[in-house]
């Protein structure tokens, strides 16, 4: 097949395309490993408790404020291909943070969390916004799969080489963000075309029916997931040994990337509504089966199978595809990093008070969360569906 065909048949030039791979899974990588560098270092004997959450709060409350008030700024931005590219060049020098400063003590963790949480903030939303406006409602969806993939590929292999040791971790980020900007020039990365230049208030978005009804489904799927998390954790350990848990996780991981494939064409043919629910319905399922079966080994397994499937659809359309749809190809940076806070703000709880509620009853904590699940379907029941149902009925009758 043809460059020009290959183009015509996912609707997307593949020169844009990659260069918008390209942008956000270098984000996403460079901050994944960021992060991790973060969290390996709090894993010292001499930082207890209160210490990890102050660190990982700091970073997680630096990108929610530094984002919010970027997208403010970002989204009147009309040449936002310099300031990314400027950004990226800035990152290569922030990456050696940890080398300036002892992380091996608490003032300099904190300061390496608290500027990686900021210039993180910093770019997300315009990478973001560049996403949404490279791609048009019909495609954004399987780039979004797609960008998910090599994002997870990309971790999973750099993460690894990174976790070495400090000073292979500073390169290895130096390396993400400096072989970043190489590609973006190889590509001719450049602005796409905004149909609209004006922006939008924080009030006029959260006060839109449409985003609200998103919103709350993702805000209150992230909350009850994320809190049910150490339980399910402590139980897998309590049925076997370290190697278990492990395999689990792994076999997650691993339906997840291929799932956010999968569901990305999915989402541009039949739409992200039916997808988002039967998300939500599967991980429902999912705890209201380890209820029922108390934690046994094939609940954990079928609960596997079903949150990997889940998530998979659900980080392709509430991380990457829903927030560009509603925002209507208008700036999209304040969507977006709107559209980010309760998966921040989730992992956050988790972090605080992951541990004591690891102590409740496990029937109990997983027969709320099932059908707390269910619950939270009702308001995409009520929401508008975002892809054009034109478009669905022509690629439903192909």
């Amino acid at each position: 097949m043809s460059h020009g065909a290959f183009s015509k048949r996912i609707g997307l030039d593949l020169r844009v395309a990659a260069a918008t791979l390209v942008l956000v899974a270098n984000a996403f990588i460079w901050y994944f490993i960021a992060f991790s560098i973060i969290r390996e270092a709090t894993l010292a004997p001499n930082f207890g408790n209160y210490e990890v959450l102050l660190v990982l709060g700091v970073n997680i409350t630096g990108i929610a404020v530094s984002g919010l008030v970027a997208a403010k700024v970002t989204s009147k931005v009309k040449k936002k291909s310099q300031f990314l590219v400027f950004w990226m060049l800035l990152g290569i020098f922030f990456s050696a943070l940890p080398l300036a400063f002892n992380i091996t003590t608490l003032a300099g963790l904190l300061i390496v969390s608290a500027f990686y949480g900021v210039y993180f903030g910093v770019g997300m939303p315009a990478t973001m916004a560049h996403f949404a406006a490279s791609t048009s409602v019909e495609n954004r969806a399987k780039l979004a799969g797609i960008t998910f993939l090599l994002i997870g590929l990309g971790f999973f292999i750099l993460g690894n080489i990174g976790s070495v040791n400090i000073l292979t971790g500073v390169l290895v980020l130096a390396t993400v963000r400096l072989l970043g900007v190489v590609l973006l020039i190889f590509l001719k990365f450049q602005d796409p075309p905004y149909q609209e230049s004006k922006g939008v208030s924080y009030a006029s978005i959260i006060t839109n029916r449409p985003f609200l009804l998103y919103f709350i489904s993702w805000l209150m799927f992230t909350m009850v997931n994320y809190l049910t998390y150490p339980i399910m954790l402590n139980q897998a350990s309590s049925l076997g040994e370290e190697s278990f848990v492990q395999s689990i996780t792994t076999v997650e991981y691993i339906l997840i990337a291929i799932f956010a494939v999968i569901s990305g064409f999915l989402a541009d043919i039949f739409g992200r509504k039916r997808l988002a629910i039967l998300g939500f319905i599967m991980l429902g399922l999912g705890y209201a089966i380890l209820g029922i079966t108390k934690g046994s080994i094939e609940g954990l397994i079928f609960y596997t199978v079903v949150d990997g499937i889940a998530w998979g659809i659900l980080f392709t359309i509430f991380l990457f595809t829903i927030w560009g749809d509603l925002a209507h190809r208008r700036p999209s940076d304040k969507f977006y990093i709107l559209g980010v806070l309760p998966y921040l703000l989730s992992n956050f709880i988790r972090i605080g008070i992951g541990p004591f509620l690891a102590q409740i009853e496990m029937e109990t904590i997983f027969t709320f969360a099932s059908i707390f699940l269910f619950i939270s379907v009702l308001p995409l029941i009520y929401a508008p569906e975002t892809l054009p149902e034109k478009k669905m009925k022509d690629r439903e009758m192909k």
